[in-house]
């Protein structure tokens, strides 16, 4: 009977073990919480970018890894550039802003 309680002991601490170690991050992978995070960060970026009123474009791309915002598309002028990617700096957690937007 101990025996037995052993071995479901320990079939118990593999199974939480291989549970938490899938839903852990990788180098190359990002866990569900760090994914639930960058849809929000880029929600709010591509909001406050709409909102502003010189950046009204649909032609902005925002992607985000890790916190790290990236800006791609086309825009009008370099200040537009440089106005995006003040107002994606502005978003709570945002590590880093990737500017590739390209003057049209």
């Amino acid at each position: 009977m101990v025996k037995l309680t052993r071995i479901i002991q320990l079939a118990l601490c593999i199974a939480l073990l291989a549970t938490f170690l899938g839903c852990a991050a990788t180098q190359k992978h990002e866990s569900t919480g760090q994914y639930v995070d960058d849809s929000v960060i880029t929600s709010k970026v591509k909001a406050a970018i709409f909102n502003e009123a010189t950046l009204k474009t649909m032609q902005i791309n925002v992607k985000t890894y890790q916190g790290v915002v990236q800006l791609s598309g086309f825009v009008n002028s370099a200040q537009s550039v440089a106005k995006a990617g003040e107002v994606a700096r502005k978003i709570e957690n945002v590590v880093r802003v990737e500017n590739d937007l390209i003057i049209k």
